[in-house]
């Protein structure tokens, strides 16, 4: 199997968890795969431990991807990493969940800009140890982080007066657009809220548009057409 090649002009592809299209999401190899093909970055959302360690994975719970219902934030970081995903019956010693450093290493290795959801409203003291295995890993200049949460995009920017922000949301309003441009943030918005006239006042803002998750090709072309900036994708480069 392999990726679906668009005609994406100036677009900036970005592999949704990994190669997820192809390998298991948020794992080691779906990282890898996306490092060896053309994305401009990977993406990843980073979890808390119970004892304090930073992980990739996107749900809170196990079950879907691992099979064990448990929640991330009730394991100790040893706990998390006992856990091994099934590969065609077998256990498979590179389906573990990775940590933070593992992936930002990976982005660093191939070259690859690390886009990084934030899951959960993280105080600054959890902010500011993210921001410091960012820059051990020697992505601070490679790095887009990106969440749902306001409090999230105001304080990083705070923290991080140049730092690359994107907000995660699901519809565009002017109360949307007006936060963006106040944090100094762009938008990651779900394509189907993605119209000529809101793709034209995000522009009018000065506002980058990054938008998810797009897997099919007429779609995806569609958006390029329509101006944006990023896609983010399971299966298309």
């Amino acid at each position: 199997m392999n990726t679906v090649k668009i005609d994406k002009k100036n677009v900036l592809m970005i592999a949704h968890r990994g190669l997820s299209g192809i390998e298991t999401e948020n794992t080691e190899c779906a990282f890898v795969a996306a490092g060896n093909r053309s994305y401009y970055g990977i993406e990843t959302d980073v979890h808390l431990t119970k004892d304090g360690k930073y992980v990739v994975h996107h749900d809170e719970n196990l079950q879907r991807v691992f099979g064990v219902n448990a929640l991330i934030k009730d394991m100790t970081f040893d706990e998390i990493r006992k856990i091994q995903r099934s590969e065609n019956g077998e256990k498979a010693a590179y389906s573990v969940v990775p940590t933070l450093k593992e992936y930002l290493d990976t982005c660093k290795k191939y070259e690859k800009k690390s886009v990084l959801e934030l899951k959960i409203e993280y105080d600054e003291k959890r902010l500011q140890e993210i921001i410091a295995e960012v820059e051990k890993a020697g992505q601070t200049d490679d790095i887009i982080y990106i969440s749902f949460y306001a409090s999230d995009i105001e304080k990083m920017r705070k923290l991080l007066p140049t730092a690359r922000l994107q907000f995660l949301c699901g519809e565009i309003n002017d109360q949307t657009i007006d936060f963006c441009v106040k944090n100094g943030a762009d938008i990651d918005v779900g394509y189907p809220a993605l119209t000529k006239e809101t793709v034209a006042k995000l522009k009018s803002a000065g506002v980058k548009i990054n938008c998810w998750t797009v897997n099919d090709k007429a779609v995806a072309e569609n958006l390029v057409s329509l101006g944006v900036d990023y896609i983010t994708t399971n299966i298309l480069e």
